[in-house]
């Protein structure tokens, strides 16, 4: 799928500064994932990437796959099955909701999505469906909500393994822990990933193991710092203490940062390396992306 790679090679590494760490002589580099697509954000195509090379490969007539009112990955999936002239279905979490409920929704219509409103508890039960499934006669792949499977996590280790150097520390925003998983499967063994979750109470360590099991997880476990005392109050949630950081970091960069996945990593990650005492270097933070811009269109 040479669209894919021409997709991801608009990736780059570049330096970033934050002054308020000057003093530690840290070398800041942010990989830019944002500049992959504008509706496949992010580390989106990475996760759908290989679930997609499955279908084509299997004759499969198209992909099933789940999300929130406001899913990037709903979004993703819907461009990426209309780029591979596969059928899609999205399956939406919250029966009292329309395909005219907000900009996301009518996006996801117009690239071809076929929509489904599924009660909530429903929708809870089958989310994280993984395999292939028989619709109407026809045979799709189930993805789990957020591309969250071992074919998701097989594209996210490309991350790493097209970089052109090593780190010390390798930083990125947690949600389904995929892309965590991929990372910390390919960086070097005497760096260190850290996570901040963005969701309130989610047991990181927990659902890593979830997807790869507990033997896999130990050989990983080691190098990871998970940082979950940064996610604001919640899911989407934020505060005139994240937006002012947020506000001043973009203000010094030529990339910007969001409240709800990159910001709050971001401010993780530079208060780890301040109280830590961290000096002298090499970090690498992962830039994943964040909430589309159709939200709001």
């Amino acid at each position: 799928m040479d669209w894919i790679k021409n997709l991801i090679d608009k990736t780059k590494v570049e330096p970033f500064v934050y002054n308020q760490l000057n003093e530690l002589n840290c070398e800041l580099f942010i990989k830019r994932d944002d500049l992959i697509h504008k509706e496949i954000s992010g580390n989106k195509i990475r996760k759908l990437k290989f679930n997609l090379q499955f279908c084509l490969d299997n004759s499969l007539t198209g992909i099933v796959t789940y999300g929130g009112a406001y899913s990037n990955h709903l979004l993703a999936s819907a461009a990426a099955a209309k780029q591979s002239d596969l059928k899609i279905i999205g399956r939406v979490r919250g029966n009292e909701l329309t395909q005219d409920s907000n900009p996301v929704l009518r996006k996801c219509l117009a690239l071809g999505m076929h929509l489904e409103f599924l009660e909530r508890n429903y929708f809870s039960i089958i989310k994280k469906q993984n395999t292939i499934v028989e619709i109407g006669g026809q045979n799709f792949l189930s993805i789990p909500e957020g591309g969250c499977n071992l074919n998701g996590v097989k594209g996210c280790k490309e991350i790493v393994t097209e970089l052109d150097d090593n780190f010390d520390y390798y930083c990125l925003a947690q949600g389904t822990t995929t892309t965590s998983i991929g990372i910390a499967q390919s960086i070097p063994k005497n760096a260190q990933l850290i996570v901040v979750p963005v969701l309130k109470g989610f047991n990181s360590k927990m659902e890593m193991t979830s997807i790869i099991g507990e033997m896999e997880f130990k050989k990983i476990e080691n190098q990871l710092i998970v940082l979950d005392d940064f996610h604001f109050g919640g899911y989407a949630k934020t505060d005139a203490i994240l937006d002012e950081f947020i506000k001043d970091f973009n203000g010094q960069n030529s990339f910007e940062i969001e409240s709800t996945y990159t910001g709050k990593a971001m401010y993780g990650l530079m208060n780890f390396l301040k109280s830590k005492n961290i000096r002298n270097k090499k970090v690498l933070f992962v830039h994943t992306g964040g909430l589309s811009k159709w939200k709001n269109s």
